[in-house]
């Protein structure tokens, strides 16, 4: 259980909410594990399949106005309880406000966009500080593509409008995605990427990554819904009938740190290979059944690392992260920050 800028998360399977005069306790094999004041919480995020609430605790929630939200252990959205508020929609309001505002929607989406950026330009340089000794032609690749992507940031940051950001944005994933394969550390000539495939994904190293960004975006999407915010409109992406766009927008921030990184690890490990994966007829490469089941595993165990928080300055999992960016955005919105401070890796 942690508590992150005035909201509690429950992991714990078994877990048991009640209402205790009024505060907030929660309860594991009749032991008492917690107990919080209700007022000092702005929401109750709970993840898990076997972790319930008392009736009494979710009409005390409703009339505090604290949202009480159950996801899945993987972060997959199921349900909230929220009593009469006027608070959801007035977020909502401000959000659809800025998204048909060009000006406003270009500023939350640079901050995005830059982070996005400087997060693939960790990932690069990271690995040419890990493998330049011993292959100084692969660093030298990975070195000039994060030059080009340090450029890329500059000129994001300046963009005024959407679609030149869009443009910067694209021929920076171009770059990073043309070195991509000098991150992997594998002689498997079936493991051979060349450049970004999708829908479908064509060979092995795609098909990997599109099964990590479905995940990422599943995780984005339930963190917006929890806290009020309308994932169907993004400020990036445009809007489409039954597309998360701004689950899209903010999973951008977490593709490298947390996506690409996962499949380089499973890829460079040697805990995923090419006999992991099945061509179909139309030439779309997928994922066995099977294999799933450890990219699954694999994906959860990131998320439980522990990272010290940039903005906040404080220890969370990985997994929590786009459930307090999704707060900080909730927050910008709402004038409590007078910009939206998107994650950077360190």
């Amino acid at each position: 259980m942690k508590r992150h800028l005035n909201t509690l998360f429950v992991t714990l399977e078994g877990a048991y909410l009640r209402k205790d005069g009024a505060a907030i306790e929660v309860r594991h094999e009749g032991e008492s594990k917690l107990r919080v004041p209700l007022h000092n919480l702005d929401g109750i995020a709970c993840f898990g399949w076997d972790i319930s609430a008392s009736a009494s605790l979710m009409a005390a929630c409703a009339e505090a106005k604290v949202a009480l939200s159950f996801h899945t252990p993987h972060g997959k959205f199921l349900a909230s309880t929220n009593g009469f508020t006027s608070g959801n929609i007035l977020l909502r309001r401000e959000q659809y406000r800025r998204a048909d505002h060009e000006p406003a929607a270009v500023a939350i989406a640079t901050n995005m966009i830059a982070a996005k950026l400087a997060n693939s330009r960790h990932v690069l340089m990271r690995a040419a500080r890990d493998h330049g000794d011993k292959d100084p032609a692969r660093a030298s690749a990975l070195l000039q593509a994060a030059d080009f992507l340090q450029v890329r940031i500059l000129l994001a940051t300046r963009a005024t409008s959407l679609d030149s950001l869009r443009g910067i944005e694209g021929d920076a994933a171009a770059t990073y995605f043309a070195v991509f394969p000098h991150l992997m550390v594998h002689h498997d000539p079936a493991l051979v990427m060349t450049g970004r495939s999708r829908r479908p994904p064509l060979d092995p190293v795609n098909a990997l990554l599109s099964f990590l960004y479905s995940l990422l975006m599943h995780d984005c999407r339930s963190a917006l819904e929890s806290c009020g915010l309308d994932a169907q409109c993004g400020f990036l992406h445009r809007d489409r009938p039954g597309r998360p766009s701004l689950a899209l927008d903010l999973m951008e921030e977490f593709r490298a740190v947390l996506a690409d990184r996962t499949a380089l690890s499973l890829f460079n490990r040697k805990q995923i290979d090419s006999t992991d994966f099945e061509t179909k007829e139309s030439g779309a490469v997928l994922l066995k059944e099977d294999s799933r089941k450890k990219v699954l595993t694999a994906w959860q165990e990131r998320k439980q690392d522990e990272i010290q928080h940039p903005f906040l300055d404080e220890k969370t999992t990985i997994g929590l992260l786009p459930h307090l960016q999704a707060r900080l955005l909730a927050r910008h919105l709402r004038g409590d920050l007078d910009a939206y401070p998107a994650f950077l890796a360190k």
